[in-house]
């Protein structure tokens, strides 16, 4: 007689959003690590917003640290990779799933990672690496636009219709196929998070 485990770490659920979990983490570094500005790294913030939305609050924070630790590990970068992307991770999170909107999640990682986690770099900043930051504000004009960047197109590609896109290329095969992977996102969130 077989058995079959439904809770737990065993869960089918479970190891579904810990599998996605791990692809998130993945494409988060890989991108960030190639897509780096000064300070800057949009693409961690876009799947910090990916990862909130389907995963929640604590996927989230979760593939937004090891993505930093990944980044200060393999690249050298330093604490900012984690302090700039966990905050905001959370909080987008936590405001999407007492919202259920996606703006809400953009917005969770913009003031939580482009204000609060600025904030917070400056004295970990000035105590880990005695970097003698003067303003608690220093880190702001680096972290909100990168935040906003990285949240906004990940806003766009959830809320657009490819329909209405004025660009050439997006239309007939490939605008199908847009819209069977708009439609898969979709579903696929909605297998999540009903353990389908």
């Amino acid at each position: 007689m077989a058995t079959t485990i439904t809770a737990g770490l065993g869960s089918k659920r479970t190891v579904r959003k810990m599998a996605l979990a791990g692809v998130l983490t993945a494409l988060s570094f890989a991108t960030s690590s190639v897509v780096v500005l000064p300070n800057m790294a949009p693409f961690q913030h876009f799947f910090n917003v990916i990862t909130a939305v389907l995963l929640g609050p604590w996927y989230a924070i979760a593939v937004a640290f090891l993505t930093g630790s990944l980044r200060m590990i393999l690249e050298g970068r330093p604490i900012l990779a984690i302090v700039g992307a966990v905050i905001g991770a959370g909080l987008a999170g936590f405001l999407y799933r007492w919202t259920g909107k996606y703006s809400a999640a953009v917005i969770g990682e913009v003031i939580g990672t482009g204000v609060i986690s600025a904030i917070v770099a400056v004295p970990l900043m000035n105590v880990l690496y005695h970097a003698h930051i003067p303003s608690l504000f220093f880190y702001i004009p680096f972290f909100v636009p990168a935040a906003t960047f990285g949240g906004c197109v990940r806003l766009l590609i959830l809320k657009s219709d490819p329909k209405n896109w004025p660009i050439g290329p997006f239309n007939g095969s490939f605008l199908n196929k847009m819209n069977e992977v708009n439609h898969g996102f979709k579903n696929f969130k909605n297998n999540i998070a009903f353990g389908v």
